[in-house]
């Protein structure tokens, strides 16, 4: 059996998040894509050898050929298409942000529950074994009581009229950064889902971040600290740091570790460094997608593990002073 998944949108994303892995794996086929645009459609078609065209969404979903969809759509757009698509009777890989908003979330979370068909949050890096390893190891009790976790993901986009900074679009640092950055935190505490402290913005406009911190506290006890931007004096920052009683443990690159990785462990005065296979982050999640249309298997980022990285969104946005974003 081969899974036929249709591209929503001729995404910059979708190459290296879906195409590329697909084309070396033998359980998936990219069998078709629709956009906006019909020409952009066929153009990204043909570039990447997938085989049939669309005119529009609708008509992708209603194609009996495709078994699920991948939604790279913009943000505030995730919500409207992967509950269209469910209806449809497809699987759902949607890119994060998940949703606009926590309740948006909460929604397809329900819709998804009551279906037989597998939604995942496109969070890759979840499913590399370098995030696995850091689980472990937070697991094992090797680091001591958890005490603080720090996360951190900041890049530079200073194309501000990119659709990532438009608030119709459900836009913002925190949106497309800081999701990265508040489900590492989650992950690397055991799942756990926070409460926010306090959180500060630096404004792209009256309701946009470009940039934000956020202090947490997790139900154990322990704290925590977020940072992610597009445009600010931390022009790339990609980092996870987890400290314990006994020992800390610090992760450069833990979003993409496929182009370069480090994870340094400190226990007492034994310190130690640990690499991970090259093979991208997306390889890694597109066989765990796989495995769960086509086997049943569990995956990592489901829709309910959504709703608690959303909520935790939601909270840093009204902690700042911010407006919550709105499905488009």
């Amino acid at each position: 059996m081969s899974l036929r998944i249709g591209i929503l949108g001729a995404a910059r994303i979708a190459p290296a998040a879906l195409v590329k892995p697909a084309s070396t794996h033998s359980e998936v086929v990219v069998a078709a894509v629709a956009a906006r645009s019909p020409e952009r459609a066929q153009a990204f078609a043909t570039r990447h050898g997938i085989p049939a065209v669309h005119s529009s969404y609708e008509e992708l979903l209603a194609d009996p050929d495709i078994d699920a969809v991948y939604n790279p759509l913009p943000n505030g757009l995730h919500g409207r298409w992967t509950r269209a698509a469910l209806e449809a009777g497809k699987h759902v890989l949607c890119e994060k942000p998940f949703t606009a908003n926590a309740a948006e979330a909460g929604e397809i979370a329900r819709l998804a529950s009551a279906s037989d068909r597998v939604v995942m949050e496109a969070f890759h890096y979840r499913y590399h074994p370098l995030a696995l390893r850091v689980e472990e190891i937070v697991a094992s009790g090797e680091l001591g009581t958890l005490q603080r976790v720090e996360t951190a993901l900041c890049f530079p986009l200073p194309k501000f009229l990119d659709i990532r900074y438009r608030y119709d679009l459900a836009g913002g640092a925190t949106m497309d950064a800081g999701c990265y950055a508040v489900h590492m935190a989650r992950t690397f505490s055991g799942g756990e889902t926070p409460s926010v402290v306090s959180a500060s913005a630096k404004l792209r406009d009256a309701r946009v971040d470009r940039a934000m911190t956020a202090e947490l506290r997790f139900p154990s006890g322990h704290t925590g600290r977020i940072e992610c931007s597009m445009w600010s004096s931390s022009l790339l920052k990609i980092s996870a740091k987890v400290i314990g009683s006994r020992g800390a443990l610090s992760v450069l690159n833990p979003v993409a570790p496929q182009a370069y990785h480090r994870l340094s462990v400190r226990v007492g005065d034994k310190r130690r460094t640990e690499k991970f296979p090259r093979r991208a982050s997306y390889a890694y999640q597109l066989d765990a997608f796989a495995g769960a249309v086509l086997r049943g298997e569990p995956v990592k980022t489901s829709a309910e593990d959504a709703v608690e990285t959303m909520s935790v969104l939601d909270a840093i946005y009204l902690a700042a002073g911010l407006p919550l974003r709105e499905p488009s």
